[in-house]
């Protein structure tokens, strides 16, 4: 489903340079959950944002299904982010005043997609995440862990196949976080229209579950399980 070729993307010019990405080369496959680490700084983001379509790489190339890109502006990129991939945070970036139900419809709204649409198309996704029962809430009658199933029905919402999340569980207390976990692992290894979701996480637990574990280092991807991700002895696979 994605294919990185080659992604590179340094910041600053002269002896101020500094190179974040050295060549990413990696691949996620359909239905596949994959959890991305690695220290601070070392980029994670900086790739979460060119795959998002939200910053231009300077070399390499990315495809994602019927999308390729890598080098071209994000001003050039609506249409993948519209149709091809969605964003989880770890802040919810829900509006207060809107039930579950308008905050998902929303984003369709802006998408292009007429009311009626845009209306059972969140519906659809609200389902899809176990909230059926709590679409005509606002953010505040609802927990955390309900919240970010919001955030994440948002996402999913218009058929988008690929979702970028980035310390999705990082406001949520441990509970909660297994919650979103769980649902994560239900989209991606469903039978029907399987999601892939690549994730970003600081959290070992976390990770440790994913189908898949890499980690970023020195600018570059390699696989990894947990024990070398986080220098507890071993090595990288």
């Amino acid at each position: 489903m994605l294919k990185i070729n080659g992604l590179e993307r340094g910041f600053g010019s002269g002896s101020n340079r500094l190179e974040v990405l050295k060549g990413i080369e990696m691949e996620v496959s359909q239905g596949e959950l994959v959890a991305l680490m690695g220290p601070s700084g070392c980029g994670k983001s900086t790739l979460l944002n060119i795959i998002g379509g939200l910053l231009e790489g300077e070399k390499g190339k990315i495809k994602l299904e019927e999308f390729e890109y890598g080098k071209d502006a994000p001003a050039k990129l609506v249409e993948l982010r519209r149709k091809g991939v969605g964003w989880i945070f770890q802040d919810f970036h829900l509006l207060p005043h809107l039930t579950a139900l308008d905050n998902v419809a929303l984003t369709l709204d802006l998408a292009g997609k007429n009311e009626i649409e845009a209306e059972e198309l969140a519906k659809v996704a609200l389902e899809r995440v176990g909230l059926s029962d709590r679409m005509d809430h606002i953010p505040d009658q609802l927990s955390g862990g309900q919240q970010q199933r919001v955030a994440i029905a948002r996402a999913i919402s218009g058929n988008r196949r690929l979702l970028l999340a980035d310390e999705p569980t990082g406001n949520l207390d441990i509970a909660s976080g297994d919650e979103v976990l769980n649902l994560f692992k239900e989209l991606c290894h469903r039978e029907e229209d399987p999601l892939s979701i690549l994730m970003v996480t600081h959290d070992p637990h976390l990770a440790s579950q994913a189908d898949r574990m890499l980690l970023m280092k020195d600018g570059k991807v390699a696989a990894s399980d947990i024990r070398s991700a986080w220098g507890i002895g071993g090595e990288e696979e």
